[in-house]
């Protein structure tokens, strides 16, 4: 299929992690392209393409979502976080990749950016969530070689941590 010429996409502006971004989609480009090849937000990562996997999700308006379900048109105006804007500017990491890093939940890294971005709205809606929650929680995103353990580790750490900064 030849790709269509600038004037034949659509501008699609967005706030991407806190800062107003624009770019041109052609009608059929997904989400996670979009991020990706248009606007440079490549912690977002495309696995299965099919919404199976959850390593393509991204926060649309706080919610989880698979980006590679989405297309890019739809999120005109509207607010997105990615696995990027989890981190302070300086680099800082954010208390959930923290725990990610200390509790050796991730091996090869392909897979977490989604599963940090699931966890992301999951500890905003749960205050002390059971291990059955947080492995429900878990259960849309896929890992082939880390331990779901150490996830589930990692998640427990970072509500101990948040818990003592909030007391």
């Amino acid at each position: 299929m030849p790709r269509l010429n600038k004037d034949q996409r659509s501008l699609v502006s967005l706030t991407l992690n806190d800062e107003a971004v624009s770019g041109h989609a052609e009608p059929r480009m997904l989400l996670s392209d979009f991020l990706r090849h248009e606007l440079g937000a490549t912690g977002t990562h495309v696995g299965c393409e099919h919404g199976v996997c959850g390593a393509c999700t991204v926060r649309l308006d706080g919610k989880a979502i698979r980006s590679c379900l989405t297309l890019a048109v739809q999120v005109q105006g509207r607010k997105i976080d990615t696995v990027e804007g989890l981190a302070d500017r300086d680099g800082t990491l954010s208390p959930l990749q923290q725990a990610f890093r200390e509790c050796f939940a991730l091996q090869c890294g392909f897979c977490t950016p989604g599963f940090l971005m699931t966890i992301s709205e999951f500890l905003e809606q749960y205050d002390e969530p059971s291990d059955a929650e947080i492995r429900d929680a878990l259960s849309g995103n896929i890992c082939r070689c880390s331990d779901y353990n150490a996830i589930v580790a990692a998640v427990k750490q970072t509500i101990r941590q948040v818990k003592s900064v909030t007391s």
